[in-house]
């Protein structure tokens, strides 16, 4: 093995130098064929061309295109992807002293505290809780410390989110939002000095729970087409706006002392005199303040979190009440994009993470421990296919997340990989808890407090939708968006097109694109080649294969752009560009990842079932896209640059599937790595914290009990005491919840006998009925 790896790192230096030169040479032809075309009289036309057939960029676009920042996306669209330069780069993300002392203490003892089951029965944290979380600064993690707040970084924020997922997502989402997109985060960016003083102490010290009101009846996804409109008016010598609106969904409004309230602002008599302008604006209105309406609640999907309505009709509101004050008047959806390119990669990617770890650690360990037809559930191969893809998947979650964390504590503002994180990371989430859910069976499906797992599965449409619904994400945002934002010459290329008289630069910006489609053609023939077909090469070998598929990513990325502004509306095409997009991020994440965890026994195990997945994933998308791209032709050519040799990749056999539910199922260092920074109580009461406990002593009985059949003997005392103890635990295990009533049955002393589908309809008595 040893000969292996260094003939494959001595033939991969060899390689990596061919390839460089062999790129130069494309580079300097590309260079001379382009050079030649634009001093030919058709640049002229097709900048003419290109000015009638491009599409306007509106003021809400530009606000996203130029919203957060540039990093490894970039890397992806140049087709030069560099694993060493990302572990040059991010450091694996740890926690703070004083991070860890409030995850140790204040975190796990809120965790402690919670009853998810009471929550949703009574549709809201306890007040005790309430107290709990305001009191002890959970509202103000990334308040800065100077206003009172934690001042945690992204990876703090993250990891205290994802603990108190594991116990209650509704408790999770109250100390989410005021952290996430809301005005504390809006405050501390654009705030004027006074607006910082008056109200971040009282958002970190939880006197008032904020909210942030933008999605309306007419504006769901589309958010920048909200018809909530204000009027710039002057009453009693007071310049301020009349304002109505009326928005849905807004989570913690009912409970809020704080409204932030996005406004499209109108300025038909020119009153803010240049100081400021129209569009949409952000305004802070307390509870109470005249004609706000807050309190009336909607009902997501039987979640127990505060979510409701904020409206008003012709409120007066005053122009220092705008985040930042009047001069950020229409400066709100620029606010709105940079604020969501950073929360969008941490709180609901965080909630993913937790459901995934916890269909590791308690339906892994309960597959077990659980018993059909005399075996244990992990040993049958149908259970055995959904364990494997949970425990691939938790390590492509887990990985993202902590490259992602990486990123956001080194200040970037990723928008792009933060809209994949969250469309990702929530889908494959909801695939992992469908997965557990297979496994648990009736236990899955009663409610109740022994069921760790029926309020997230009923949660999950709620992550699927929140801060940009996932289909919107996956087919118009991370592709259509990225290939504008992130592509390394199309923006210069669509800004001279936009300037109008701009010859010069559309020349300059074409000669770019130009040289580097032709440069990404070869190196994805070139890549495509010479990869490494060695997969016993580890690391080494799905680098390579990531290496190949960003070439071929960046191509095909290129070509799309023949379509013109008809990819747009092509939302199928798109949405595979953006599969591949996404699981490049996510390869990439893993790898970098596990480079810091060689030292857990299975990490290999779990990254070649994980990436294998990947690949084929990938690649049944670059098939999908060469399948159905309008212009056949061209459709041929990407194939034949591409995939020069046809298909390459499978997913996982049945070998490495068992092994990974082994992996996922028993106690050992990949899963103890797999369920880390997870919630279990130290109650042995609380079903979750019963099965964690018991998982290493049924291995043990299962192994005893295959000894006892193989020597035919019969247990010692000490052996059978640890079987007794499996066995007690088991049947514990196994139970779920019933309930002497249910809904309006939930009363003192009811009467069981009194249901409505006991009355006697023919004129006997029930109880007559029944003793005969």
């Amino acid at each position: 093995t040893s000969i292996v790896k260094i003939y494959h790192s001595q033939s991969q230096k060899y390689i990596h130098k061919q390839r460089m030169i062999r790129t130069a040479r494309i580079d300097r032809m590309a260079m001379r064929a382009i050079i030649t075309s634009t001093r030919r009289p058709f640049i002229g036309p097709a900048y003419n061309l290109a000015k009638k057939v491009t599409p306007k960029i509106s003021p809400t676009e530009a606000a996203a295109l130029e919203a957060g920042t540039i990093g490894f996306d970039r890397d992806l669209f140049s087709g030069n992807a560099s694993l060493s330069n990302l572990k040059a780069k991010y450091q694996l993300p740890k926690l703070t002293p004083e991070e860890q002392k409030f995850m140790d203490n204040e975190v796990n003892q809120l965790c402690e505290m919670i009853d998810d089951y009471e929550i949703g029965s009574r549709r809201d944290l306890p007040k005790q809780i309430w107290d709990y979380i305001r009191k002890n600064n959970f509202l103000g993690m990334c308040i800065p410390k100077s206003y009172g707040g934690q001042g945690f970084t992204a990876h703090g924020h993250s990891q205290v989110v994802q603990r108190i997922s594991c116990r209650s997502g509704s408790a999770a989402v109250t100390v989410m939002v005021p952290n996430s997109l809301g005005p504390g985060e809006l405050l501390v960016r654009y705030g004027t000095e006074e607006q910082k003083d008056y109200f971040l102490p009282r958002l970190a010290s939880g006197e008032i729970v904020p909210c942030f009101g933008l999605t309306g009846p007419a504006s769901g996804s589309d958010a920048a087409s909200m018809r909530d409109q204000g009027i710039v008016v002057r009453e009693n010598g007071v310049l301020g706006m009349r304002a109505t609106f009326k928005k849905r969904y807004i989570t913690l409004a009912p409970v809020a002392g704080v409204v932030g309230l996005a406004i499209n602002l109108k300025d038909p008599n020119q009153l803010l005199s240049g100081n400021g302008g129209e569009g949409i604006t952000v305004v802070l209105l307390e509870r109470g303040h005249p004609g706000l309406r807050l309190g009336d609640r909607h009902d997501p999907v039987g979640q127990a979190f505060m979510n409701g309505t904020v409206e008003g009709e012709d409120v007066f509101i005053p122009l220092d009440k705008i985040i930042g004050g009047q001069a950020r008047a229409g400066f709100g959806w620029n606010m709105l994009m940079d604020c969501l390119a950073e929360g969008r990669g941490i709180s609901l990617p965080a909630m993913s993470v937790a459901a995934s770890k916890m269909m590791v650690g308690t339906v892994g360990a309960y597959s077990r421990i659980r018993k059909q037809f005399k075996v244990s559930l992990a040993e049958l191969e149908g259970v055995q296919e959904h364990l494997a893809r949970i425990g691939g998947s938790t390590l492509l979650l887990q990985s993202s997340q902590a490259l992602m964390n990486a990123m956001l504590n080194q200040h970037e503002q990723p928008s792009v990989l933060s809209a994949v994180m969250k469309q990702q990371l929530t889908h494959r989430m909801r695939m992992n808890v469908n997965d557990g859910m297979d496994v648990l069976g009736g236990a899955g499906i009663c409610n109740g407090p022994a069921n760790s797992i029926a309020s997230g599965y009923m949660s999950i449409p709620v992550a699927i939708t929140v801060e940009g619904a996932n289909t919107l994400t996956r087919t118009l945002i991370i592709f259509g968006q990225g290939l504008t934002r992130s592509h390394p010459h199309l923006l210069d290329l669509i800004k001279s097109i936009q300037a109008g008289n701009d010859q010069a630069g559309f020349n300059k910006a074409l000669l770019k694109l130009m040289k580097h489609g032709f440069s990404n053609a070869g190196a994805s023939a070139y890549r495509a080649l010479i990869r490494s077909r060695s997969p016993s090469a580890g690391d080494e070998y799905y680098e390579s294969q990531l290496n190949r598929l960003t070439s071929a990513f960046a191509f095909c990325a290129d070509v799309s752009l023949t379509m013109g502004g008809k990819i747009k509306f092509a939302e199928m095409l798109s949405g595979r560009f953006a599969d591949i997009l996404s699981n490049l991020f996510i390869g990439y994440s893993t790898l970098w990842y596990i480079s810091s965890h060689k030292h857990v026994k299975g990490i290999d195990t779990l990254r070649d079932y994980a990436l294998q997945g990947l690949l084929a994933e990938t690649e049944e998308a670059f098939f999908g896209i060469f399948s159905n791209f309008p212009n056949r032709p061209l459709a041929w050519t990407m194939k034949g640059v591409t995939f020069p040799t046809g298909r390459t990749y499978r997913k996982p056999g049945d070998d490495l599937a068992r092994k990974v539910a082994e992996l996922v199922s028993t106690d050992n260092a990949a899963r103890d790595l797999l369920i880390s920074n997870t919630f279990v109580s130290t109650d042995l009461t609380d079903r979750v914290a019963l099965i964690h406990d018991t998982l290493p002593k049924a291995v043990r009985a299962d192994k005893i009990l295959k000894a006892l059949r193989k020597e035919k003997r019969s247990a010692t005392d000490v052996e059978q005491a640890l079987l007794d103890e499996v066995e007690t635990a088991r049947e514990i295990i196994i139970q779920v919840d019933s309930f002497k009533g249910l809904g309006q049955e939930r009363v003192p002393n009811f009467d069981q006998n009194t249901r409505p589908a006991l009355d006697s309809i023919y004129g006997n008595s029930p109880n007559a009925a029944s003793a005969q």
